[in-house]
């Protein structure tokens, strides 16, 4: 007898459709699983004996028993098909009713004691789910509030084995208990910019860069603040929207980390200077989702940012531009959305002392220019503000606190919903994600703006991705001042962000970047 049951596999951030075709024959007995499948997808077999009949659910296992996970050149991965399988095989049996197995998605891991465990990737499996327009799922109860972020299906969580079959041997599939969705967390949940002392000019930066969802490079001495000033940026940035938080919450689901805790807050990833290529942008030979991808809709934070190899910083310039990356493999292609903010800090030198006046720099010209050689030109060309942070003095250490995150926030806000109504219902809304043509539209630049753009371009050789770049800043601090022209003003202040282009007398000149000794 032939039954069929239906599962998911996750490759990246997005579910397949899987069906478990199970058929139970007479003949000499074996048990034979097809379908491209895994060690763990096989080992399902000494699970499944062993959760019957610790359960005390009768199996003929004396037959030829074959399953099938189709499509068959899908590769499948991990312990989620257990439950499918199971249940797959009891139908084939006769020990199961098959009534419901072509409208529900099955999902979760078999203990021996017939338990089910939770597993990864529970989220992109009901979306998946949603699209196929399937009338129900069952899920590990353990995955029940997770499976909450997916609206308009039916998911029933089932602890054990014996209770997931209890659900499908109903005449009519009931509607499930809802879960109560996770909560988004409010003002509090993150460091505050109130902790940060002195620093005016990189917190207003910072400002900018929430306001206009711009990248960031900090650049100073150990000790000044850029960690502080970088982790304050989630704390001054919107709330997810529904939509952000699914999409973050089933990237993070996928990676098999806590989809409830990602969208709390809005991502913050800092991974370490010796994370690889593959790490940053995930793949692997079970492809996975990378830093830029769980820093989707938040913060990619890369502190001593010349200390990462340069192959690793290199695959960050696709991301940056178009808001995913792409993974090829021999397998396939994958595609894994990447929309973050770049906040990079580094020191101006090896020794880190360089224009500090506190200490004298020991490093040579030929160690500065290798030192900042390691970051290519044109990473550093798609950094929109680029922000000295320089020691501070002991004024300034034992000062007031300074303004905090939730003033801040409330004029980001306002700044957004400036940029949301000029953008109409056509996303993109922020203004670092503009196309050049619309940046230039949506700019009203005066006739004495203009002249100091001229003057850039001619004078001081800013390319073309910089004015457009410049532009997109000068538009985020009109949209601070609550202006609907881009004023001199306003592109004089987002020219200094770049002043590094052009000053080669400066603390961080920028053609050191990408240079060889």
């Amino acid at each position: 007898m032939l039954a069929t049951s239906l599962t998911a596999a996750v490759l990246g951030v997005e579910a397949h459709l899987v069906r478990v075709e199970a058929d139970s024959a007479p003949g000499f007995p074996r048990f034979t699983m097809v379908g491209l499948a895994d060690s763990a997808v096989k080992e399902s077999e000494a699970r499944i004996r062993a959760a019957l009949r610790n359960c005390g659910i009768p199996f003929k296992w004396d037959r030829r028993i074959t399953v099938n996970l189709a499509p068959a050149s899908l590769r499948k991965y991990g312990s989620s098909f257990d439950l499918a399988t199971a249940v797959g095989l009891l139908a084939a049996d006769g020990a199961a009713s098959p009534h419901h197995l072509a409208s529900v998605l099955l999902v979760g891991e078999l203990a021996l004691d017939g338990s089910l465990r939770p597993v990864a990737g529970v989220l992109p499996t009901l979306l998946l789910a949603l699209r196929e327009r399937l009338a129900a799922a069952i899920v590990p109860a353990a995955n029940h509030s997770e499976a909450a972020m997916a609206p308009g299906l039916s998911v029933h969580p089932a602890a054990t084995l014996q209770e997931a079959l209890s659900i499908l041997g109903r005449e009519e599939l009931a509607a499930a208990t809802p879960a109560p969705a996770p909560e988004a967390g409010g003002p509090g949940m993150e460091a505050d910019l109130a902790d940060v002392r002195g620093q005016g000019l990189a917190r207003r930066a910072l400002e900018i860069a929430a306001a206009g969802g711009h990248n960031l490079l900090l650049v100073g001495p150990p000790g000044s603040g850029k960690t502080m000033l970088a982790r304050r940026l989630p704390g001054i940035l919107p709330p997810l929207s529904p939509g952000e938080a699914v999409e973050t919450a089933a990237i993070h689901s996928a990676a098999g980390l806590s989809a409830e805790e990602a969208v709390r807050h809005r991502p913050f990833r800092s991974p370490h200077h010796t994370a690889s290529d593959v790490a940053l942008v995930g793949g692997g030979q079970r492809p996975r989702p990378g830093e830029v991808s769980l820093a989707h809709n938040g913060v990619l934070f890369l502190d001593e940012l010349p200390e990462f190899r340069r192959a690793a910083l290199e695959v960050l310039r696709q991301p940056l531009e178009e808001g995913h990356v792409t993974v090829a493999r021999h397998r396939g292609a994958f595609r894994m959305p990447a929309r973050f903010q770049l906040v990079g800090a580094m020191n101006p030198c090896p020794c880190g002392r360089l224009g500090s006046p506190m200490a004298a720099c020991t490093c040579t010209p030929g160690e500065v220019r290798s030192y900042l050689g390691r970051i290519s030109s044109p990473l550093v060309d798609r950094i929109d503000l680029h922000v000295t942070v320089p020691a501070l003095a002991f004024d300034e250490m034992v000062a007031s606190p300074g303004e905090a995150s939730a003033s801040v926030r409330e004029r980001v806000l306002q700044a957004r919903e400036r940029q949301a109504r000029r953008a109409g219902s056509t996303p993109p809304f922020v203004n670092a994600r503009l196309p050049p043509a619309v940046v230039r539209r949506a700019a009203h630049v005066g006739a004495d703006a203009e002249r100091l753009l001229r003057h850039a371009v001619d004078r001081l050789g800013l390319s073309a991705r910089g004015l457009d770049r410049v532009l997109r800043v000068a538009r985020t601090i009109a949209d601070l001042d609550d202006s609907e022209w881009v004023t001199s003003q306003n592109v004089a202040e987002a020219l200094s962000y770049r002043r590094c282009e052009a000053d080669t007398e400066g603390p961080i000149p920028l053609q050191g970047f990408g240079e060889t000794p």
